[in-house]
């Protein structure tokens, strides 16, 4: 099942009602156990987390995740911080309380770009040295924009990047980024498969923010309707056809949702896929949407 090894488990409907699209609110505790045995039992082995998820790790503590690759990200960090060290490590200690874990696989940044700040060799430094003591196995950055990169990459280096990549936002493969950071020997992950579920919106589902772009919708769900393929499998087919990518970042609010995400995952689409690459801020970039 190698492309089923490639998906990972988004846990922020774990902690809070995140998501554009989500009508159900956040995922009940006593589905979230079964939930993780049905990924692992489809040979996902890596769960993304963040202490900003609200009581994301809390619930994964409780459901139990020792057997798996366990990535969280650190918030932004506090201004007038005095000790920036002390700091993470407290972080990052309260996180493995919650979680139930003495080791994480992964250690992000969530603002990346403080990096570039006044306390950013200070924060570059606590993570390399947490990174030597064991305690994460490799360190790194979610980027929003892959320009992020650009000013990131000549100063520091890191082991794994997570960014949003998707039929419509393809900014990390065409800036280059995607076959730079393989070649550097960067573990890629990938977000935002399904833009936060705009994609998988019928279009008189869809809101009112998203009407400019009505002839890339047009385009999208006429591919779909002439080709007989659901959004779902084409969505998880783009990203999973790249080998660049390590793993896929996916969300579901059920298990039956993540049963579909399996599937999707372990049938890809042969179809030439639509170009419906578009770059402008206010589509690709969720943050922009609320305005």
């Amino acid at each position: 099942m190698p492309d089923l090894m490639r998906l990972a488990l988004g846990t922020a409907q774990f902690g809070m009602d995140y998501g554009i699209t989500n009508t159900q609110g956040q995922v009940p505790r006593s589905e979230v156990g079964a939930m993780l045995r049905l990924a692992e039992a489809n040979g996902i082995d890596t769960v993304d987390t963040a202490i900003d998820y609200g009581e994301s790790e809390i619930c994964l503590g409780e459901s139990g995740v020792k057997g798996c690759k366990i990535i969280t990200k650190l918030p932004a960090l506090p201004v007038g911080c005095g000790d920036v060290s002390d700091w993470i490590q407290n972080e990052l200690s309260t996180s493995f309380s919650r979680l139930r874990v003495n080791t994480i696989y992964g250690l992000l940044l969530h603002r990346p770009m403080q990096l570039l700040e006044k306390h950013g060799k200070e924060l570059f430094l606590a993570l390399q040295n947490l990174k030597n003591s064991g305690q994460v196995q490799k360190i790194g950055i979610s980027i929003y924009s892959p320009d992020e990169l650009e000013s990131i990459n000549t100063k520091f280096t890191v082991d794994l990047v997570q960014a949003p990549f998707n039929l419509i936002d393809r900014r990390l493969q065409t800036s280059g980024w995607l076959s730079r950071l393989k070649d550097a020997g960067v573990e890629i992950h990938t977000r935002s498969s399904f833009l936060q579920g705009v994609l998988l919106m019928s279009q008189g589902e869809q809101m009112q923010k998203f009407e400019p772009w009505s002839d890339l919708w047009d385009q999208w769900n006429r591919w779909l309707s002439e080709n007989r393929i659901s959004a779902i499998q084409a969505c998880l087919t783009f990203p999973l056809g790249f080998s660049e990518i390590d793993r896929v970042v996916v969300g579901a609010v059920s298990t039956g949702q993540l049963e579909e995400l399996v599937t999707a995952a372990g049938t890809p689409v042969t179809e030439e896929l639509p170009d419906l690459h578009c770059t402008d801020e206010h589509l690709i970039n969720p943050s922009r949407w609320i305005h």
